[in-house]
């Protein structure tokens, strides 16, 4: 159809969003022999949402809920079958590392989800893990867990590997064109965008902070969020390699933070989880860091990996997508009967993107999943 077309072009199913979520709904969708389409307002990817800078966290040890490891682990499992499909170096295995002060719980819920489920991981002093990872330098009263499997996911190229994938399977993906609005109809649904409509049986969003435009109803489901990303220059790089230092969690009271290794480009990568949250809009946020900004992030790097806290290299914001409770919003809307919803992955969703694209895909086309999705399911709402 052209840009300006008037007939609207027919799907099977349509995803608006191509994200790390709506890349892997649509690649999902395709490989099962449906016609897809998917709509994505800017490039991809791109570095306009969360699915951006280089690395994402990945691991097992699940802090947030016993009830995210299965989906995890077949998370991984997908990863690895997407990296055997398309050629990519995707998932990169480091360790991780939850840490936090006395009286903090990120050690403890790290630890009842691995008992949980039988994963197996070591219990640390703050001694023991500044002596096996020197990039590290916990304080003395911290306790520690470390879990093996843990590691990072190269974000830019699963969101390519999933759209890849997708296109060998048969799957149609237009960037840079903009949902205008969309409704449902007698027979699926149709979507108005500045460059044309298309119908379809199906719709799935996967619109990440844009989702309040397009369902206004679960607004305060995915509500945007201003994050930063800092990169610093390692005085003692060789302390700050894949095979060296483990990906982290740290709490500390007020303070908190994530982080990884030097990978992709240069500096040791990490940002701060405990600012209070900037509530923005997604399309006139400032995306510039500021100077106070940059200190923040410093003075973190300097308490607990000071041997990595040279030199700024790069600061970049994200914008991260919150649900009131934080966890996920899956499931077919409650008030239509051909729309499929994917959203408030609240900044720990991208590790799951793998199996949120299958199990979106399930709800798309049976209505359900096998997967139990029950802290996540859209009706708990």
């Amino acid at each position: 159809m052209s840009d300006t077309g008037g007939t609207d072009d027919r799907y099977d199913a349509i995803v608006v969003g191509v994200g790390g979520a709506g890349s892997a709904t649509t690649y999902h969708l395709a490989r099962r022999g449906f016609d897809v389409l998917g709509i994505e307002r800017y490039d991809i990817p791109h570095a306009m949402g969360s699915s951006h800078g280089s690395t994402r966290i990945v691991r097992k040890a699940q802090h947030e809920d016993p009830a995210y490891v299965p989906l995890v682990e077949r998370a991984y499992e997908l990863w690895r079958a997407l990296e055997r499909e398309t050629g990519r170096d995707l998932l990169h295995v480091t360790g991780s590392v939850h840490a936090g002060a006395p009286g903090t719980d990120v050690v403890a819920d790290a630890r009842r989800s691995c008992e949980a489920h039988d994963i197996d991981y070591e219990q640390l002093s703050a001694e023991t893990v500044n002596e096996r990872f020197p990039g590290y330098d916990l304080p003395t009263d911290f306790e520690a867990l470390y879990q093996p499997a843990g590691g990072f996911l190269d974000v830019e190229r699963c969101v390519t590997a999933h759209v890849e994938a997708a296109h060998a399977a048969g799957a149609t993906v237009r960037g840079r064109e903009r949902v205008l609005d969309w409704a449902e109809t007698g027979d699926g649904v149709r979507v108005r965008t500045d460059k044309g409509r298309y119908a379809a049986d199906e719709l799935v969003l996967t619109a990440g902070s844009w989702t309040g435009e397009l369902l206004p109803d679960l607004a305060e489901q995915a509500v945007p969020v201003r994050a930063l990303m800092a990169w610093l220059q390692p005085e003692r790089p060789e302390w700050f390699t894949p095979d060296r230092f483990p990906v982290f969690m740290i709490r500390d009271g007020a303070e908190g933070g994530y982080g990884f290794p030097v990978y992709d480009v240069p500096g040791f990568k990490f940002g701060r989880s405990s600012d209070p949250e900037e509530v923005v809009d997604p399309d006139t946020m400032n995306r510039e860091p500021n100077a106070a900004e940059e200190q923040l992030c410093r003075r973190f790097a300097e308490r607990f990996f000071p041997a990595g806290a040279g030199p700024t290299l790069a600061l970049r914001t994200c914008l991260v997508s919150h649900s009131a409770d934080e966890h996920f919003v899956l499931g077919r809307h409650p008030d239509y009967g051909a729309v499929t919803v994917g959203a408030g992955f609240t900044g720990h969703g991208f590790k799951f993107t793998s199996v949120l694209g299958e199990i979106l895909a399930d709800f798309a086309t049976a209505g359900e999943t096998d997967h139990d999705v029950a802290i996540h399911h859209i009706d708990r709402l």
